[in-house]
């Protein structure tokens, strides 16, 4: 709820504004300046309504010591004159109103300071978070019938307000699949923030996450919102929830349960409404297992839970990705070079296959990339080649054979040697391999 400080030494004004005012925002009151500055070192105030003259203090003072921290002081005075208003709008007061005043159009005044108040905290502190400009600019687009299940679930879980875990591969798109979610969501045109759980340093993790109040430890110089804060209204997306240091996991666990918090230093409960939505390459039970991640949190965030498929697993979209990839270069490819990139294995998944486009697109002088695609292929021993379609033992048998027989250039007394065996069971074995129309001077170990 919004909340108003009342800064008036007139007692029967100062009644009047918080009956009137209180019915619609949090309203607290002080009648000197003295006083309201206690108020303002231990609480954070949305609006300030202000009388300049005060009886132990000048109000412009107030106005130069807190402004900075995003407060609006809205200033009214029976001594007003424009020299007052020009000297106060300087020092960082939103507005002027004179005694007597409408209320109607005090309301106006404060409703406008802070919209203006939440333009700038986001301008200011959302420009890295909000919406994920050029961030994980992938199509949604599908011909996999898994996938089309995954995006008909999550539309069904934007319009709840249950958390989601996504599961999935590095690579995959599960941050993707969170904006998707959002945007689908009634919160679309609300923030989405992103809390990367890998990146942030254990000991600033909490003040990240919650904010922290103006001199709550050294160095904190001004209050600051915190991304919980931030994407109220929104999403919160938390990227890689398995990675969460054990020390902040009671403290989100609480959150989650109750979606308020507090500010580091701060001793008010904020309340926030926000869409939770985690993701994770880890397998969170076998963290559980082995005491690393608390089980009462994970029953808390897997209230909804999809599983985004590898992209091996789902092969057919890859000639969509390809061409959406490729649009943005105006480039092309030719059929040959897609087939690879459609039985390439892929185990860095969308990503991986993104890197490999935008890099032969930015390499490529003509229209077609073709030559500028590079895959890079795990080295594969031979037997995990050999075993990858599980050959019989028979099977087995013939190959080692022909290979033989290749190697030794028909030489059936050194085939005998190597097997052990007689020369009559190596052209047993020979004639068996011609029989399933194998030619010989051209055999492998490969099936």
């Amino acid at each position: 709820m919004v909340s108003l400080l009342i800064v008036e030494d007139d007692r029967n004004l100062k009644r009047l504004m918080e009956k009137k005012l209180g019915e619609r925002y949090s309203v607290d009151s002080a009648e000197k300046g003295e006083e309201a500055e206690k108020k303002l070192r231990e609480r954070y105030y949305d609006v300030v309504l202000l009388d300049i003259r005060l009886p132990d203090m000048d109000g412009l003072e107030l106005i130069e010591r807190f402004s900075g921290d995003g407060t609006k002081f809205i200033v009214i005075t029976g001594y007003g004159d424009i020299r007052t208003a020009i000297e106060a709008i300087k020092k960082g007061a939103y507005d002027f109103i004179q005694k007597p005043f409408n209320f109607d159009l005090l309301e106006v005044s404060i409703e406008k300071a802070l919209k203006e108040k939440n333009l700038e905290e986001e301008n200011k502190t959302l420009k890295n978070f909000l919406f994920g400009e050029g961030k994980g600019e992938y199509i949604l687009e599908t011909r996999n019938e898994k996938f089309k299940k995954i995006l008909e679930l999550i539309k069904k879980a934007s319009s709840v307000d249950s958390p989601v875990l996504i599961r999935g591969e590095t690579g995959v798109g599960k941050e993707v699949l969170a904006r998707y979610l959002h945007s689908v969501s009634e919160r679309r045109d609300k923030p989405f923030i992103v809390v990367d759980c890998t990146s942030i340093p254990e000991h600033l993790f909490e003040s990240e996450l919650f904010g922290y109040e103006k001199g709550a430890f050294t160095g904190a110089s001004h209050r600051k919102l915190g991304l919980v804060e931030l994407a109220n209204g929104g999403t919160l997306f938390f990227d890689e929830i398995g990675d969460l240091p054990p020390s902040i996991q009671p403290k989100l666990l609480r959150f989650v349960e109750t979606r308020s918090f507090r500010r580091v230093g701060g001793l008010k409960d904020i309340k926030v409404e926000v869409k939770l939505v985690f993701a994770t390459n880890r397998n969170i039970e076998e963290l559980i297992s082995e005491g690393k991640f608390r089980e009462d949190l994970y029953y808390r965030i897997n209230t909804i839970e999809v599983e985004i498929p590898p992209l091996r697993e789902r092969k057919e979209d890859i000639p969509l990705l390809v061409d959406f990839f490729l649009r943005r270069y105006g480039k092309k490819i030719r059929e040959e070079i897609l087939k690879e990139l459609i039985n390439y294995p892929w185990e860095g998944n969308v990503r991986e296959l993104r890197n490999v486009i935008e890099r032969a697109c930015v390499l490529s002088q003509g229209e077609y990339i073709d030559e500028n695609v590079c895959l890079k292929r795990k080295s594969v021993s031979c037997v995990e080649k050999l075993m990858e379609k599980l050959p019989s033992l028979e099977e087995l048998e013939l190959m080692y054979i022909s290979f033989l027989y290749k190697r030794f250039e028909g030489d059936v007394n050194k085939i005998a040697e190597v097997l052990g065996c007689s020369r009559r069971t190596v052209f047993r074995k020979l004639k068996a391999l011609r029989e399933r129309n194998v030619n010989l001077k051209n055999a492998t170990l490969s099936l």
